[in-house]
């Protein structure tokens, strides 16, 4: 265990994080930089007074328990959460959770793609990165929370505006058979990652097709390569669908496009000038 760095390398993540990072008031007296060694300590249920002798690289050996308490406490990214387990003298076991953290390449290929509407999904079906088409296709994710731009927990608990599930998209039953064996392939790689467990718990306790579909164990699916998007403003948008797996953050990228020369293209063409302004049109 290297004391000193790894009090350097606490010391250095938590001043990177501001209290609106992680939900906590400023304050009006705040002389430090991010957020005070009180506040991680609370974020990562440890006592400040061991967490304020780690930064001064004179506590013992913290856990494998505390250090993933940390890695979530200070946002840790995979490389980043690594690292403190070498510093801390203990190997990294398999990542807690899903991640989440988006590679600066991938985001900028969704930008670079300006007829395809593009997003990027997490292996608990959160959208984690999209680009201006795919917004303007199904909705501004930037307006809403973590909770709200999972897809999964939209397809089998809504809300379903105006009686439109999942966008009106066509598959929208598919997808929820297909969501489900995915995420029982997420919870066993997961097991004990809370909001993998919550998320399961969720389904099951407020949808009956979920549940089902949960007890049938089914673990594989038959990928979708067309679907058709009920647009509010352009109507029927159809499109192709393709998947591109990125294995080592357990992420998925999916292209819809349309093809070349077809009303659905003429659609997103019209689309992508919109923008995700409906116009007046109800979503």
């Amino acid at each position: 265990m290297d004391r000193r760095e790894l009090a350097g390398f606490l010391r250095s993540r938590r001043e990177r994080i501001t209290p609106a990072d992680v939900g906590l008031p400023a304050g009006p007296r705040r002389r430090t930089p991010g957020l005070r060694r009180e506040e991680v300590a609370q974020l990562a249920f440890i006592s400040t007074e061991y967490y304020s002798r780690l930064e001064q690289a004179r506590a013992p050996h913290p856990s494998r328990e505390v250090l993933a308490q940390l890695a979530r406490a200070l946002r840790l990214s995979d490389a980043e959460r690594d690292h403190l387990h070498h510093l801390a003298g203990t190997p990294p076991g398999p990542p807690p959770g899903p991640s989440r953290e988006i590679r600066q390449s991938i985001v900028d290929l969704l930008r670079r793609l300006p007829e395809a509407a593009a997003l990027v999904l997490s292996a608990t079906y959160e959208v984690i990165a999209w680009n201006d088409l795919a917004a303007a296709l199904m909705e501004d994710f930037s307006v809403l929370s973590r909770r709200d731009r999972n897809l999964i927990r939209r397809a089998f608990l809504g809300p379903h505006r105006n009686g439109r599930r999942l966008y009106g998209v066509s598959d929208a039953d598919e997808f929820a058979r297909t969501s489900t064996r995915h995420l029982r392939a997420t919870a066993a790689r997961y097991p004990n990652d809370p909001e993998v467990t919550g998320l399961v718990a969720e389904l099951l306790d407020g949808s009956a097709e979920f549940a089902r579909l949960w007890a049938a164990h089914d673990v594989t699916d038959r990928p979708t390569l067309c679907k058709t998007f009920e647009h509010p403003l352009v109507g029927p948008v159809s499109v192709n669908c393709d998947v591109l797996d990125i294995a080592d953050r357990d992420q998925r990228v999916f292209l819809y496009t349309a093809a070349p020369g077809s009303p659905s293209e003429e659609a997103l063409r019209l689309l992508s000038v919109v923008g995700t302004q409906r116009m007046g049109v109800p979503g």
